[in-house]
């Protein structure tokens, strides 16, 4: 296995090209967003959601909604690696939107690469990996790719709940931004990027609280405020239910309590 630190700073004016994947690879998008189309398909990668790369496929990424490229880290791993997994034919999903337990997965991996906790990169790329052919198994794509005017709006309002997840936001507030009604939007957001705003508001907290709790020593209560839960039992039940533990275990876990972590990560 090996680890990439992935920076873009392609823009809207920078003329896309083909690409091939060298190898079978996870990339956990940590900021910014771009398109990615490969086999006929096309997706839009959000913070919090993984390019699945499929050795020897072409690919064209795109940049056409955010002007300040994107950041990711990037897993590449060994062909053998990957059929013990299971069929290779998974990482033709393409792409995940951002799904609680790879997010809380994806933050711990970035604070391990940046050297803010002692559990192991390989544990956690396994995990990782491991996850996504667990989800890919049961994934279809729904036919037909959305217009580019939805995908540009879906994308900005994923951008604008990024900085605003910490305030208290409405469905309404959201797709003001964006000039929708708040039912059209809701159905354009969830086609586009293959979960509800809520879905990506409650997210785009737990990435900042994984970040935070293995950064910090702060008050579990006040991280909680800090990313946007307003109710402390309410963030430690959806951090414990992305993660397999409670805040206090997985800051335990960051910091080397390998124990608890091989046993989360087992399960994973």
């Amino acid at each position: 296995m090996t680890v990439v630190d992935y920076r873009c700073d392609a823009g809207p004016r920078d003329r896309p090209f083909v690409e091939t994947h060298g190898g079978f690879s996870l990339a956990y998008v940590r900021r910014g967003s771009f398109g990615y189309r490969s086999r006929g398909a096309a997706y839009e990668l959000i913070a919090g959601g993984v390019l699945v790369g499929h050795a020897g496929d072409e690919y064209v990424c795109t940049h056409e909604h955010h002007p300040r490229g994107d950041e990711c880290l990037g897993f590449v791993l060994a062909p053998e690696l990957v059929e013990s997994l299971g069929p290779t034919a998974l990482w033709r999903v393409g792409a995940l939107p951002p799904v609680a337990d790879m997010v809380v997965l994806g933050e711990l991996a970035q604070a391990v690469a940046e050297g803010r906790s002692e559990v192991g990169l390989d544990e956690v790329g396994l995990a990782f990996a491991g996850k996504l052919v667990a989800l890919a198994g049961g994934r279809t794509r729904s036919a037909g790719e959305p217009p580019a005017r939805d995908r540009r709006r879906a994308v900005r309002a994923a951008l604008w709940l990024d900085e605003h997840a910490a305030e208290a936001v409405a469905l309404a507030d959201v797709a003001a931004e964006v000039g929708l009604s708040a039912f059209h939007f809701l159905r354009l957001f969830s086609r586009v990027l293959g979960l509800t705003p809520h879905q990506y508001l409650v997210r785009a907290r737990l990435r900042r609280a994984a970040s935070l709790l293995a950064d910090e020593s702060r008050p579990i209560t006040e991280i909680a405020l800090e990313v946007g839960f307003l109710d402390l039992s309410n963030f430690i039940r959806t951090f414990h239910r992305a993660a397999g533990l409670s805040p206090r275990g997985f800051r335990q876990a960051a910091r080397g309590a390998r124990e608890l972590a091989r046993a989360r990560l087992a399960a994973g």
